[in-house]
């Protein structure tokens, strides 16, 4: 005989999950199978929702809220809900979005339904995923024409690079040499080198 289970999580320990529990309690789901997270979800170390997925069992059923409680991300709710529905083969059910309901028919019709919603789902990951690049590589694009500068702050040059670097082009000291009395890496040293030489020819 199957068992039913309901999860809830809020992000912060400030938040309120009574209208999740509302939710469940109407479905109903008996409370002492009611799992509660009060965490982030940025990763799945959450503790009450390990134990309730040890507990569960084939042909079991999973309420939740809203499927974002499944995870952070549409590409870990993807991950969670191939491992309930495939390996776990458990049913869920989103009860504020009525076609994500693995019990809708356990025949070809049903397989290809809940098939079509991981590829949606699939889908809305990796769009997520190239909208989020996009809007980064616009940030930094704007933020350069603002002048904002990216990566460490450049170690100052010795007061007497100036005379080092001459030493060293007239070959009266090695790279190595001339890096050392800089108190810098000898990569370092020579980037230097090409860039003190680029202010000087213009």
């Amino acid at each position: 005989m199957s068992t039913s289970y309901g999860y809830v999580r809020v992000s912060t320990r400030e938040q309120n999950e009574d209208r999740q529990l509302l939710a469940l309690h109407d479905v109903p789901v008996p409370s002492q199978n009611i799992y509660i997270d009060k965490q982030s979800g940025k990763d799945f170390s959450r503790p009450m929702y390990q134990r309730m997925v040890k507990r569960m069992k084939q042909e079991d059923l999973l309420y939740v809220k809203s499927i974002d409680r499944l995870g952070r991300n549409y590409e870990e709710i993807l991950e969670q809900w191939r491992m309930l529905t495939k390996k776990k083969q458990i049913d869920i059910v989103v009860l504020d979005m009525p076609l994500l309901d693995t019990r809708r028919g356990k025949d070809l019709v049903g397989t290809f339904l809940s098939d079509v919603v991981l590829q949606i789902l699939s889908f809305v990951a990796e769009n997520e995923r190239k909208n989020i690049r996009e809007r980064q590589r616009e940030g930094i694009e704007a933020a350069k024409m603002r002048g904002v500068k990216f990566g460490r702050p450049k170690k100052p040059l010795p007061e007497n690079f100036e005379q080092i670097y001459l030493e060293w082009k007239e070959k009266r000291i090695t790279g190595g040499e001339a890096a050392k009395k800089c108190e810098l890496a000898i990569a370092t040293f020579y980037r230097n080198a090409r860039e003190w030489e680029s202010e000087m020819e213009r």
